[in-house]
């Protein structure tokens, strides 16, 4: 029996962006764990978040559901939210077979998004 990797969400901030990095497999239980960092980006109002989804490896509707929340809550107050990858390929599924992707703006990795998204 192979035992789930623990499903964490760690947030800093990095050169003036708001940095969520999360990891593990994402479904309602786990839910709380990003709504808590979104509460904490808009807390922070930085102009820009960059979401590291690199170590997620399964999420479900309500992964999907809270990703969309994050989306609304910064387009409401102008700010960015960029994810960055390498995206599983289970994420890529769910955000491709609900034609979500393209809604989101990608980075290929954590460092990529913050070398291009770092305020000047």
């Amino acid at each position: 029996m192979t035992t789930r990797p623990p499903t964490r969400v760690r947030v800093h901030e990095e050169r003036g962006v708001f940095v969520v990095v999360a990891s593990g497999d994402f479904d309602v239980d786990e839910r709380d764990l990003l709504l808590s960092a979104w509460d904490e980006a808009d807390e922070r109002n930085l102009p820009v978040t960059v979401l590291d989804l690199s170590g997620v490896t399964f999420g479900d509707s309500s992964f999907l559901d809270s990703l969309l929340l994050a989306r609304r809550r910064h387009l409401t107050t102008d700010r960015r939210l960029v994810i960055a990858g390498p995206l599983h390929r289970g994420v890529v599924l769910l955000l491709t077979v609900t034609g979500t992707l393209p809604h989101f703006e990608t980075s290929a990795s954590l460092t990529d998004a913050l070398r291009n998204n770092t305020p000047t």
